[in-house]
This record gives C-alpha cells, structure tokens and sequence, in this order.
C-alpha cells in the first residue's frame, strides 16, 4: 500500500499539495510561532536524513508526486507533528492510501514519484 498526505483541494495549477509542502508554505510565510518553527526544523531536518529526495526530473510532468512505499511505517508515523502544525493553522490535509500509485517515475526503498493514469478516468486512491 502506497500513502500520501495531501490537500483535499487542487490547487491553482490542477495538483494536491503535500504535507511537507504545506508546512514548508506556513514557515516560508512567517506563519509559524517559535515553538512551531522549531517542531517544522526538526521534523524537516529528520527527514532530510531519513531519506533521499528524489531527483528533480522525477517531477518532469507537472503532476508526479512522492508517496510513501510498502516499507515506510516509520516514516508515515513521523508526518504526524506536521499534520497536527497543519491543523493548528487550519489547513486541510488528508491521508490517501493505494496499490496504484499511477505511472512510477521513480523509486527507492521507502518513496516513489508517480504520475496518476489517467487514461480509464479512474482515481484508484482512497482518502483514509
């Protein structure tokens, strides 16, 4: 199973903005209290260190996004300070879960990038 944290809505540009994304937004706007700001540090820095980000041309098509793999347990339990960040700012963020991420354009041991199929019209993801 494949998981993604998200906003519910698209945005200007057609695409479901991610949890790193969103809090990254609210620390970029000076939104966040100290104590916030040092919740959103430390949880970008640990995940720097957790794992690699994939390369920019994994995001060629405008709407590739990262989910977390099979094996990502412990990094899927590490968002939850971002998530509670998020809800304290009011921003929508949801968990989708899927066996079919859509076309994978790149993969390690704990992430892929996907571009959605959309050649059947069928969103395969399901928000938990």
């Amino acid at each position: 199973m494949y998981t993604r944290f998200e906003t519910p809505e698209l945005d200007a540009r057609g695409r479901r903005v991610g949890v790193f994304a969103l809090a990254n937004g609210l620390a970029r706007a000076g939104r966040l209290a100290s104590d916030e700001w040092g919740v959103w540090r430390a949880g970008n820095d640990w995940f720097d260190h957790a794992y690699p980000h994939p390369p920019a041309d994994a995001y060629s098509d405008p709407r590739a996004a990262a989910w977390f793999g099979p094996a990502a347990g412990h990094l899927v339990a590490a968002v939850r300070p971002y998530l509670l960040l998020l809800a304290r700012h009011g921003v929508a963020c949801r968990r989708v879960e899927t066996h079919d991420p859509g076309r994978i354009v790149f993969s390690d041991a704990v992430q892929v990038v996907a571009v959605p199929r959309d050649a059947d019209g069928v969103d395969r993801r399901r928000p938990q």
